[in-house]
Order: C-alpha cells, then structure tokens, then sequence
C-alpha cells in the first residue's frame, strides 16, 4: 500500500525526481496562480478603484505584502510544531479561497476584508510545500537542487498564468471575474493536495502525533481559533499603513530573537556555523526583493501609464508583461542556466552559491539600469518602449535564477532538519521586510514626482530605478568579496 511507503523508501527514489515532486509542483503551480494574480492587481485596483493616489497605494501594497510573507514563518512555526506542513497546507488552502470569494462577492466593499483572509491562509500555505520538498531527499542528496529547480519552474507557470489572466479579466471584463479566478484556481490546488497527500506518507505528519489524540486536537483547534481571532487585528493593521512599521519592526525582534535562540541550543559548533550562514544567506535575499519587489509596486503603476502597448509585433497590455513576462523568462531560461550550471560543474568551473548570490545582485543592478534607460526611448506624450521594458526584465530575471532556486535549497541544506518549517519561514520572512521596504522605495519616487505630467512621472520613477541600481551593484560586489568568509561558515556545504 502507498499509505505505508516509508520515508527512506521516498528518498531513495530512482531517477531524476520523485514522483512526490510532482504532485507538489501541481499544488504550488495553482497557489501561485493565486498569489501572484493577486499581488499582479493590487496596485493598480487601489489606484484606478479605490481611488488612491500612488504613493498611498505603492505603501499599502508593501504593507499587504509585508503581511503575507511575515504570516508565512509564523504559520511555518505552527506547522513545525503543531500542525505539521499537511493540515497547516490545508487550512491556508481554504482561508486562502474564502478570501478571494468574499472579494469576488464585491471588490469594493469587501476588499481589505478578503485581503485579510489572503493574508493569513497564505501563512499556513505558502512555507509548507517547498519544507516538503526539501523532505523527499537525503540531506547529501545531490539531486535536491535539480528537485528545487523543478519546483521552482512549477511556481513560476503559475505566476505566468496569474499575472496574465486576472489582470486581464478585471481591466476588460469585472474585477469579481478577476478575483474570483483567482479562488478556483485554489479550489483545484487543494483538490490536487487531498488527492496525492497519501503519497506522501510520513512527509508533513503532525509533530505530535505520539501525544493522545485529545491532547493533539486541542492544541491543532488552539491553532485554527487563533487564527480566526486575529481577523480584527490584520484587518485593522491592512487598512492603516502606519501600524505596519510597529508590526514588521515587533516581529522582526521576535523573529531574531527566536533564531538567536535556536542558535544557542544547538550545541554542535560546526553546526552553528553552517546555521548563521544559512542566516547571511537569508539577509542577502531580503536585500534583494527590497529592489526587485518594484515588480508589483512602482513598475505596475509604471507599466500602466508610461509604457505603449506593442511588444516587437504585437499589441499588449503593459501591465500583462509587468505581471507574467518575469515568470516567462524563469520558464524559458531556468532550464538553460541549469545545463550551464552542469557544464560548468563538469569542467569544475562552476561558481560557488556564493558567487552566484553576488551574480544575482549585478544582473539585478543591470536590469534597473535598463528600466532607467527607458526614459530615452519615450515619444512625445510620456510613453516609453516595451520592447526596452522586457529587456529591463530579462536581465532582472537571469539575477534571479541565481539566487532563487538555490536560496531555498541551500536554507535547507544548512539548517538542522527539525528546524526545516521555522527557517522556510523566516526566508519568506526576510522577504516580507523586502516588501515593507520596495513599497516605501516605490512611495518614495511616487512623491518625487511633483508634476501634473506623464513625462514627470516617468522622470520621476527612472531616477528611482537609477538609485535601486547602484545599490544592487555595491551588494553584488560586496558579497563576492566575502566570499572566502561565507564560505568557511558553511563548512562542508556546496
């Protein structure tokens, strides 16, 4: 019987990928048709429906974000220690398609309200499928990159798909047709789950299932009333961008507070190394979304006034290739830098994590560079090319590729396997406090423009890409040269 596979069985797979892969990738593929469906809307619904002006809006949309990831490592600590990553996926799952439901039902009115319930299902969700990957493989299982490469492909035709079809439906047809393809594509993702959870086997148990099942579903309803209790207070934080700071900055203590002391209690030295690597490794990516988490922010608001609607020869919606042609280009070129990445290893010429971290940050430099740029290809009335916008983004994206699908790999190869969930979180975390701070960089070239024009909003937000520019290219640079350091912290990790 498939229910009795054991893990060591699971692991021990032959061939490329586990078939439990599959089923994962599946299930991540329609949450982050969701996810990024909505991350791809909420600017510009805020400013062309709810009437605020883009510098409110690109602060409320880093709030919403902020939110989103920073309830993703307080649900992976609840799925660590109470749920496990099965049941915490299910519940987020469900609170996730109430959510777009309640604002399908009225995007006006119930907005912040479904928002509210987005943001905490995504919590439960979003950390536990890539911690169950990082579970099908042996901890010195050289596949496990190429497992995450795939996953990571998989959260990606669902970004594509997302980005495009809700944006598309809300400006042409409803935005409750919008919202509300959103929540059946969460439907059939946790559909997909109930149907291959068996699969998984031990994978995602609850931590407690050696207590007494009444002891058990206590604590499991503690969770679920909690979460359900807190309505009030997210809905409150939502809808005032202010309480954001003293929220992210009170779970930010929290949060490091919580990793300094799983730190100390781990009594290995070598293994309190690789531990704080793991740590530099997580700052580094919230550098790094700081910058590119513009994506949803300032270059949707861009995309929608300052860009014309042909790419090479065809006609399209700016803010279609702002939301899906990042996801494309991960597509197209995530298996390319993969058989690169191979080449290289062969001929051991392949570049440490290390440096690919750093690489990251140069290619992202080199693509806000290009967003910049663009204010020399603009026509008369305040419109610049596309075409120069997605080549803005493929070098954007090439930066990602080299941080994202080995980010999450080597978190999990460095962290102690109890401690998989809480760190999955606080990765998700780090890139919450990128959120927080992309929506007050984005605020901030919003209120630089003090003219009435579209040319004056174009000045004003390629400068701004000038500045994010020049950053990502010190970081790049500056973790290269730490190198030697990072490395030894690591240990024995690759």
């Amino acid at each position: 019987m498939e229910n009795n596979i054991t893990l060591e069985e699971i692991q021990n797979f032959k061939g490329k990928y586990p078939k439990q892969l599959w089923y994962l990738f599946l299930v991540e593929m329609w949450e982050r048709f969701c996810f990024y469906g909505m991350r791809g809307v909420l600017a510009v619904f805020m400013v062309d429906q709810l009437g605020l002006v883009e510098g409110k809006a690109n602060l409320q949309y880093g709030a919403i974000q902020a939110f989103v990831y920073a309830f993703t490592f307080i649900g992976g600590i609840f799925a660590d220690k109470i749920l496990g990553f099965k049941k915490s996926l299910l519940f987020g799952g469900i609170v996730m398609i109430l959510g777009n439901l309640l604002i399908a039902a009225n995007p006006h009115d119930f907005f912040y309200y479904g928002i509210t319930l987005s943001i905490i299902g995504t919590g439960f969700f979003k950390p536990n499928v890539s911690s169950m990957v990082g579970e099908l493989y042996h901890e010195s299982d050289g596949r496990r990159d190429a497992g995450y490469g795939l996953f990571y492909a998989g959260i990606n035709i669902g970004g594509m798909l997302g980005g495009a079809i809700p944006i598309y439906l809300g400006k042409n047809y409803s935005w409750s047709l919008c919202f509300l393809s959103a929540a059946i594509v969460m439907i059939i993702g946790v559909v997909t789950f109930l149907l291959t959870k068996k699969h998984l086997a031990p994978i995602g148990n609850s931590p407690l299932e050696n207590q007494t099942s009444k002891k058990r579903n206590l604590s499991e309803i503690a969770v679920y009333v909690g979460s359900f209790a807190v309505i009030p207070l997210v809905y409150i934080m939502v809808i005032n961008s202010d309480f954001t700071e003293y929220f992210m900055y009170t779970i930010g203590v929290l949060a490091l507070g919580y990793f300094l002391y799983e730190l100390i209690m781990i009594k290995e030295r070598k293994q309190q190394l690789k531990f704080f690597a793991a740590f530099i490794f997580i700052f580094a990516y919230f550098m790094f979304m700081a910058i590119s988490e513009q994506s949803g922010g300032s270059l949707s608001l861009f995309a929608k006034d300052n860009l014309t609607n042909k790419l090479l020869f065809f006609n399209i919606d700016p803010n279609v290739v702002n939301n899906s042609i990042n996801s494309l280009y991960v597509i197209i070129f995530s298996p390319l830098l993969g058989f690169l990445w191979i080449y290289m290893s062969k001929r051991k010429i392949e570049p440490n994590t290390v440096i690919k971290f750093g690489l990251s940050f140069i290619l992202l430099a080199a693509g806000f560079f290009i967003f910049y740029a663009a204010r020399y290809f603009v026509n008369q009335d305040g419109l610049s090319s596309l075409d120069v916008f997605a080549l803005g983004y493929l070098l954007y994206t090439l930066g990602e590729l080299c941080i994202g699908p080995i980010g999450m790999s080597v978190i999990t190869k460095l962290s102690p396997k109890r401690l998989f969930g809480m760190m999955m979180g606080l990765w998700f975390l780090s890139s919450a406090f990128g959120q927080f701070a992309a929506g007050k960089l984005g605020a901030e070239m919003s209120d630089a423009n003090t003219g009435t024009t579209l040319m004056s909003k174009l000045i004003a937000y390629t400068d701004g890409y000038y500045q994010l520019a020049l950053y990502a290219l010190v970081a790049g640079i500056a973790f290269i040269v730490l190198t030697p350091l990072i490395r030894k912290l690591m240990q024995e990790v690759k």
